[in-house]
C-alpha cells in the first residue's frame, strides 16, 4: 500500500510505542482528529495497524512490544488498575507479584499498606518495595531477562513452589475471547502458572488492549482466577465467562457497587 509522509511517521511512531491516540496524533500534525481517523482507518485496511477505541495498536502477533513501550501504553487505565487491585489487598498478608507493567503498578499502589510479604519475580517491583520497612520483599532465583528484569527459568518455578500465600497479582499479555490467558515466553508462563498454584485468591490485571493482543504460550484460563481487575471488559465472551466461573469483575471505568 502506498503510505503518505504523516501515515509513514504514525506506523512509526505506533511501532516504537505498541500505540497511538486519534487526540495525540491530531495534536502532534496539527490536524483535525477526523483526518487522523482517516489514516487510521487506511493503515488498518492495510493490514499495518489494528483499531482500538481511541486509536490504534501495532498488532502484536508473536513478536512483544518492547517493555518501556508498554508502560506508555494505557498508562492512566494501568494505575487505575493497579489502585483498585492494592484495594483488595488487605494489611498483614502474604501475596505473589509476577512480571508485568501492570503487576508494577499494583507494586506502586501498595506502598501504603502495612506488614506486608511480598514473593516475586519482578526486580523492578522488588526494587520499588524494599525500601519501606513495613514491606518485606523475598525475591525468587533464576535467570532475569535484561528486557524487562523479569526472573524466570526452572530455579524459579522451584523457589516459588516453597510458598502458599494468601493473594496472587498476576498479569497476561493477552486475554483471548475464550477466556484463554496468553504470554509469550514460555519460562515466564511456567511462573506463572506456579504462582497461580500456590495461592489461595488469584487476582488477575489486565487493561483492556489485551482483549486486542495475541500470544503464542498459554498460561491457563479466567476460570483460574478469583478476581479480574480491568478499565473495561468490552468482550461478551469474556464478560460472560467470568459470571459462569464465579470470576469478580472489576471495572474501574465504571462505579462499582
Amino acid at each position: 500500500m502506498f503510505l503518505s509522509g504523516r501515515q509513514t511517521e504514525i506506523l512509526e511512531i505506533a511501532k516504537a510505542e505498541g500505540r497511538v491516540l486519534v487526540e495525540e496524533l491530531a495534536l502532534r500534525f496539527s490536524v483535525t482528529p477526523q483526518t487522523i481517523r482517516k489514516d487510521l482507518n487506511d493503515l488498518c485496511d492495510g493490514r499495518v495497524l489494528s483499531r482500538v477505541h481511541g486509536g490504534a495498536i501495532f498488532p502484536g502477533g508473536t513478536e512483544n512490544v518492547k517493555y518501556e513501550a508498554r508502560r506508555s501504553i494505557a498508562a492512566p487505565e494501568k494505575q487505575a488498575i493497579g489502585r483498585a487491585a492494592a484495594g483488595l489487598i488487605p494489611n498483614n498478608t502474604s501475596l505473589f507479584i509476577n512480571i508485568g507493567t501492570t503487576t508494577e503498578a499494583v507494586g506502586e499502589a501498595l506502598l501504603g499498606h502495612h506488614e506486608l510479604m511480598v514473593i516475586t519475580n519482578n526486580i523492578n517491583v522488588a526494587n520499588k518495595l524494599r525500601i519501606f520497612p513495613s514491606i518485606e520483599v523475598v525475591i525468587a532465583g533464576g535467570v532475569v531477562r535484561g528486557s524487562d528484569g523479569g526472573i524466570v527459568g526452572e530455579a524459579a518455578v522451584d523457589f516459588i513452589k516453597q510458598f502458599k500465600v494468601d493473594y496472587a497479582i498476576i498479569g497476561t499479555s493477552a486475554v483471548d475471547a475464550d477466556g484463554a490467558l496468553l504470554d509469550f515466553d514460555f519460562r515466564e508462563v511456567k511462573v506463572a502458572q506456579a504462582i497461580i498454584a500456590n495461592a489461595r485468591h488469584v487476582i488477575l490485571v489486565a487493561d483492556s488492549t489485551k482483549f486486542e493482543r495475541t500470544a503464542p504460550v498459554r498460561i491457563g484460563h479466567l476460570s483460574q482466577v478469583h478476581t479480574f481487575v480491568t478499565d473495561e471488559c468490552r468482550v461478551e465472551s469474556v464478560r460472560a465467562t467470568a459470571a459462569e466461573h464465579g470470576v469478580r469483575l472489576v471495572e474501574t471505568s465504571r462505579r462499582q457497587n
